[in-house]
């Protein structure tokens, strides 16, 4: 059983989530970690499973993850149905937004949601802190390797 990670991040927050769910997840079963401009439809044919991540970007989901679900979208749609995943959101301020559009992909590809979305807020405010360099904290990192964890456990398992 393979699980992919797919991830976006310009300022680093959702690349350290998704490498804390991806190194957690390696201890279970299969996984791959790709960003999303490397990401393609065969990637999501070939995995049993979807992990996908990504910041919020203007109260929306970023544009290099919905281009990849832009790309991805109608090649793979028929074949992927019944298929578990679980969605990290990196976030300034409430990442509801980001994690409804990814949802509303998912319920058209006919994925089943195996986990509430995570949603790391950083509470960038300014110009400055929304563009500089993120630290996810410690205890937000343990809950990406919870959730990774978990969701390549349930795949190695069958219970998904």
């Amino acid at each position: 059983m393979e699980l992919l990670i797919v991830y976006h991040s310009r300022t680093g927050g959702s690349r350290q989530m998704a490498e804390a769910a991806f190194e957690a997840a390696r201890e279970e079963c299969d996984v791959r970690l790709l960003r999303a401009e490397e990401a393609g439809p065969e990637d999501l044919l070939r995995a049993q499973g979807y992990l996908f991540c990504a910041p919020e970007n203007l109260a929306a989901l970023s544009g290099a993850m919905k281009e990849f679900f832009d790309l991805c979208y109608y090649p793979v749609l028929g074949q992927i149905e019944g298929r578990p995943y679980a969605q990290m959101v990196c976030a300034g301020s409430d990442g509801a937004n980001a994690a409804r559009q990814t949802a509303r992909i998912a319920t058209g590809w006919r994925l089943r949601e195996v986990q509430e979305p995570l949603i790391v807020c950083t509470h960038a405010q300014s110009p400055e802190a929304i563009l500089a360099d993120k630290t996810i904290p410690e205890a937000d990192l343990e809950s990406c390797r919870e959730l990774g964890a978990a969701l390549a456990a349930g795949l190695a398992m069958g219970v998904f």
